[in-house]
């Protein structure tokens, strides 16, 4: 059977993950110029992946076992969605001329660069792309802004959900930010998706604001990117927001646990760390030019990113933490434009 000049990557997973992704994909992209570049992951991304310069089209893939390769078997198939198994099964049901993915015991006969549960998750896809030979940049993480208006321009953005409890801050300290944040002046808007459109009524609420302050499920990707990308400031916890905060440069304050910044959090050289237990080697607040743009708070403590209660650690992070945070990263916006 005759191979198709594609590369197909896969990489079925949510917003963050998409992001983080985004360097591996533009080294493939220089590195096969010629070739078609096809994504396949959800439907839902396709206004985040048409900002992506890399990719030619998106392949609708809701999940592992979906991959539906329509043409000639690709060229190239690259697993950016994980270790496998169901990943390397999918891409090998594609009959790829070459596969490209992080070795598995299941797949003796399929070489692959060892997993490593320590590096970065921009690294990591790094880290493979340049196991095939391909040159990575990691910090090529920007994109464009999105080409539809804000529905809130220069707003300061407050994300309280996320995907599981392990990683949501409490509600009634949320409220405290808020309340803050509007006592000062800033309008504030509360964002996530329609399930999450109760807990955002609820903090906006108790934070005095009225109902055209809850945009949670009321807007879609393509809204919510123009959203993060004009707004004054994004207060959120480990989430696809903060990664959408960091591909637009905006200011943010990220609220990290369970999960260490180190392996999902802003480039090294875009953050502040505000570590609560100290000032340890190497995590310390820090003042490079430009300054940096994402203030990163985090306790220490490594837990279960899909816990279902609110991980230890990320409550040790408590109200005037955040709120010394949030004034910081507005006052720095302030002084450096």
């Amino acid at each position: 059977m005759a191979v198709s000049s594609a590369v197909l990557v896969l990489r079925a997973l949510g917003v963050g993950d998409l992001l983080t992704a985004v360097p591996a994909l533009r080294a493939l992209r220089a590195a096969y110029p010629g070739e078609r570049l096809v994504l396949a992951a959800p439907e839902q991304l396709r206004d985040l992946v048409g900002l992506i310069d890399a990719v030619d089209e998106l392949l609708p893939t809701p999940g592992l076992g979906e991959l539906a390769w329509p043409g000639p078997p690709p060229r190239l198939a690259v697993n950016l969605h994980g270790s496998g198994p169901e990943s390397i099964h999918d891409l090998l049901d594609t009959d790829p001329a070459e596969l490209l993915t992080h070795r598995h015991p299941d797949f003796p006969d399929v070489p692959g660069l060892d997993w490593r549960d320590d590096v970065h998750e921009v690294d990591r896809w790094c880290r493979l792309v340049e196991y095939h030979h391909v040159e990575a940049d990691r910090s090529a993480l920007h994109l464009p802004v999105p080409p539809g208006p804000s529905p809130a321009p220069d707003a300061v953005v407050v994300h309280p959900g996320a995907a599981f409890p392990a990683r949501r801050w409490p509600p009634e300290r949320f409220a405290t930010v808020v309340r803050d944040l509007a006592a000062r002046g800033h309008r504030v808007v509360l964002t996530g998706s329609a399930a999450e459109r109760d807990l955002a009524a609820s903090i906006a609420e108790a934070a005095g604001l009225g109902e055209d302050a809850v945009l949670a499920g009321r807007t879609g990707l393509a809204e919510l990117a123009a959203l993060v990308a004009g707004a004054a400031l994004v207060v959120c916890g480990d989430t696809g927001v903060g990664h959408l905060a960091t591909a637009f440069g905006t200011p943010s304050v990220l609220l990290f646990g369970p999960t260490p910044p180190r392996l999902w959090g802003p480039p090294p050289s875009a953050q502040q760390h505000g570590d609560i237990r100290g000032s340890a080697p190497g995590r310390g607040l820090r003042h490079p030019e430009p300054p940096p743009k994402h203030i990163v708070l985090w306790a220490g403590n490594v837990g279960d990113p899909h816990g279902t209660e609110p991980d230890g650690g990320l409550l040790l992070l408590g109200e005037e933490r955040v709120l010394a945070a949030t004034r910081s990263a507005l006052e720095m916006r302030v002084a450096h434009g």
